[in-house]
């Protein structure tokens, strides 16, 4: 079995636009019909300049070969031109590339991935949801501070109970501020006051029938961050996440070892070499590795039983499209070490509507796929029906490499 066709589907993601504007899903088949989706992560670049990244390392890594041979694969794409380093944008093309051979490897054999990993070890995934404002107000266009969950505790707080009552044991909160380009900066007085009303609120609201998560964007000086962390002990959260850049994991082990509050990292991190650094100094106790950026799954599963030697936990990330999701389902159901699955609400709306079956969930947690493969189809019509535009509304069309494809 050779692999000898591509696709790439750039497809615009319509309000509320959770998980991001667009979403960049490929296929690859093989000489004998099968074929595998996946999704790559990267917003470094437009994402026309993605899809010829995409192009290009199918035809000089992909192109003919078998896609059992994963392993190989992955070395020759990350050592190519001597550079053999973490990349953040190539990690994401190479993701959804090796995300599909495994789609393919698992649709061959007539199995799940997670049975090819190792095996089923979580019959169900524990998961959380983001709050998010009601369904009808776009992410990239909130004004009414009404209703504003991302600044007002008292909306915040009933958005968690709305979701705490739909199942979910945790949810997910960022209110410490933006993100900039100028960050770490220290937090001002009064977004730490925000903060800790976030936590007070949220925690009088859902009481323990919840994890709180505690977000940021790596925005915090090493000092500014343990400030922040003292607000937050009396609340006892799950996580502080990402509390200062990634860049330098010696600085997060700092933060780490000032306080209670266990941290959590890895949506930035790429490769098993990063992730290693974080273990090693102590950095996080809980990995959150965004499966269309780290490498894929084999470089998951790797990362994954690093953790497991260090005691550490894992978390995947998501702020991405459905088949990155469903990636993330496969490493979580085979890793002993899983914590908890971020999970877009419920996986409804166009999470749901981009698919050809939905993921399944109930009452807070995900049920991993008996399907082979990833466990998800991509629903092409749907695809194409939502082609993205980007700011100057012109369209990124699909590709397809007509010289491999097999009409």
């Amino acid at each position: 079995m050779k692999i000898t066709g591509l696709k790439i589907f750039i497809v615009g993601n319509p309000p509320p636009r959770r998980g991001g504007r667009y979403f960049i899903f490929l296929k690859l088949v093989t000489d004998n019909g099968i074929e595998g989706v996946g999704e790559v992560y990267t917003a470094s670049f437009a994402p026309d300049v993605v899809v010829a990244m995409i192009e290009d390392v199918f035809q000089r890594n992909v192109e003919g070969n078998d896609p059992f041979h994963i392993e190989a694969f992955w070395r020759r794409a990350y050592t190519r031109g001597y550079s053999g380093r973490p990349d953040i944008s190539l990690m994401g093309v190479m993701s959804g590339i090796e995300m599909a051979m495994w789609d393919i490897c698992g649709k061959a054999v007539e199995k799940p991935v997670y049975e090819l990993l190792g095996g089923c070890v979580h019959e169900r995934l524990r998961s959380y949801t983001y709050l998010y404002a009601d369904a009808d107000i776009d992410a990239y266009a909130y004004t009414d501070a009404s209703n504003d969950v991302y600044n007002n505790p008292d909306v915040a707080a009933e958005r968690a109970l709305h979701y705490v009552n739909q199942g979910f044991t945790a949810v997910k909160f960022d209110p410490a501020g933006p993100y900039t380009a100028f960050d770490p900066h220290m937090p001002s007085l009064e977004r730490m006051d925000v903060s800790e009303q976030f936590c007070r609120k949220i925690r009088e609201a859902v009481g323990n029938k919840a994890d709180l998560l505690f977000g940021t964007h790596g925005q915090f000086t090493t000092a500014g961050a343990i400030r922040m962390a003292r607000r937050l002990e009396p609340f006892d959260p799950l996580w502080f996440e990402e509390p200062c850049p990634p860049e330098m994991p010696e600085e997060m082990a700092k933060i780490a070892r000032s306080t209670s509050v266990p941290i959590a990292t890895g949506e930035r991190l790429t490769t098993k070499y990063e992730f290693a650094r974080v273990l090693e100094l102590g950095a996080a106790s809980i990995l959150q590795m965004a499966l269309g950026r780290v490498g894929g799954l084999l470089e998951a599963k790797k990362i994954a039983g690093m953790a497991e030697a260090h005691y550490a936990q894992i978390a995947p990330h998501l702020y991405c499209g459905p088949i990155e999701g469903a990636a993330n389902v496969q490493i979580s159901a085979c890793s002993p070490n899983f914590l908890i699955l971020e999970s877009i609400e419920q996986w409804g709306g166009f999470h749901s509507d981009i698919l050809m079956k939905p993921m399944q969930f109930e009452d807070g947690f995900v049920i991993p796929p008996k399907e082979p493969g990833l466990g998800v189809e991509l629903n092409e019509e749907v695809a194409l029906a939502n082609p993205y535009k980007d700011d100057d509304g012109l369209h990124i069309a699909p590709s397809e490499n007509h010289a491999a494809w097999n009409d």
